[in-house]
């Protein structure tokens, strides 16, 4: 048996829907700006080019009603609310006709970031890895099972601050749909059953502070509530 220098940390994982299993994750890929409004509030040509993906940690996930504390290092701390596909089926250069078949499902969630942080690596032509990979910067609602949901190409995404809409578009808008990301993705590295692709945001992304309350959703997915604490 192996023995560790201390007591290795919990697997992180997310809830799956009508189900007492979790959903294990191994990765946490996002896509940058795949929606054309999002792109140009960035500063940004909109045209559709090659995707280009970045990372978060994988302990960033945490549940829908938790409590998010106000990082670190930051004045301007953004949400960005997207479609999640969990991968339940491993491969590397998967096809784009192929690529449903390695999703296991569909969750909701938002990509918060240190955008000062974000635009400052930008700047100078550093990563952004501090901007992206805050603690507790990635939650997720419960999976929903690609066998419950079908595959998903349209529906409504949205996300309120205190009960006010700040993002809302149709997952129709992507520039880049689920089984292009996939497909692009895998061949660049492997992917395995326990990643989760974060898939871009809409436009419409702003600032939180202590207080505030997110709550956001996409069709047949229901929806995910945050809290931002002290």
């Amino acid at each position: 048996m192996t023995q560790y220098a201390f007591t290795p940390p919990p697997v992180p994982s997310v809830a799956i829907n009508n189900s007492d299993r979790r959903f294990a994750v191994r990765r946490i890929h996002c896509v940058g700006q795949n929606y054309a409004a999002h792109a140009r509030e960035m500063g940004s040509n909109p045209e559709r080019e090659t995707p280009f993906f970045f990372s978060k940690p994988t302990d960033a996930v945490v549940d829908s009603g938790s409590e998010i504390p106000y990082p670190q290092l930051t004045q301007n701390f953004h949400f960005e609310i997207e479609l999640v596909v969990a991968i339940g089926k491993g491969g590397a250069d998967i096809s784009v006709d192929d690529a449903l078949a390695h999703i296991y499902g569909y969750g909701v969630g938002i990509d918060f970031t240190r955008r000062d942080l974000q635009q400052a690596a930008k700047k100078i032509g550093r990563p952004w890895d501090w901007g992206k990979g805050c603690d507790h910067g990635a939650p997720c609602s419960p999976i929903h099972t690609l066998d419950d949901t079908g595959p998903l190409s349209e529906g409504r995404i949205w996300l309120a601050v205190n009960g006010e809409i700040k993002q809302d578009a149709n997952l129709s808008d992507l520039i880049w749909p689920v089984a292009d990301i996939i497909a692009f993705c895998s061949s660049a590295l492997r992917l395995e059953p326990g990643d989760l692709i974060y898939t871009g945001t809409p436009a419409g992304v702003g600032p939180v502070v202590v207080g505030d309350k997110i709550t956001g959703g996409i069709d047949r997915l229901g929806e995910i509530e945050v809290s931002i604490v002290d």
